[in-house]
């Protein structure tokens, strides 16, 4: 067996460990294989090939991981369907006791659980003004909205 194949042998045990461990480190000793194999199949020694190996999967993974993990982590995410729903009206369904902690209301549509730190009864308009958990956190609207 070459040692262009051994190399390649490397990357693809390398690529499917990235898929099944989520360490995003394997990734690199993917890219430091193939750079081997390269090597290889330009007839360079297998020493060289070998330090060259260790060299680039450790300068791979000290210098491009800081950069991808950022670049991963840097949007804000997928939102809740409750941060969807924060600041729009709803329509009290089940009349809101804050006392018991019990109240429904109907957002677009959708039934959800609600709590105030106010009675509302049921008909009123309210404002969500964010959650706990799944139970929508509103309060009444002032008179004239």
């Amino acid at each position: 067996m070459s040692l262009v194949a051994v190399w390649v042998i490397v990357a693809l045990c390398a690529g499917i460990l990235e898929v099944v461990v989520p360490a995003f480190g394997f990734v690199f000793v993917t890219l430091a294989a193939l750079l081997a194999a390269l090597l290889a199949l330009f007839a360079f020694g297998l020493t060289t090939q070998i330090v060259v190996f260790a060299a680039s999967a450790l300068l791979f993974l000290l210098v491009l991981r800081r950069f991808f993990v950022h670049r991963l982590r840097a949007g804000p995410g997928v939102p809740s369907r409750t941060e969807a729903i924060t600041g729009k009206l709803a329509e009290v369904t089940d009349p809101i006791d804050p006392v018991r902690g019990s109240g429904r209301v109907n957002v677009e549509g959708h039934d959800w659980a609600a709590r105030s730190s106010v009675a509302i009864p049921a008909g009123a308009r309210v404002r969500i003004d964010g959650a706990d958990g799944i139970v929508l956190l509103v309060s009444p609207l002032q008179k004239g909205l």
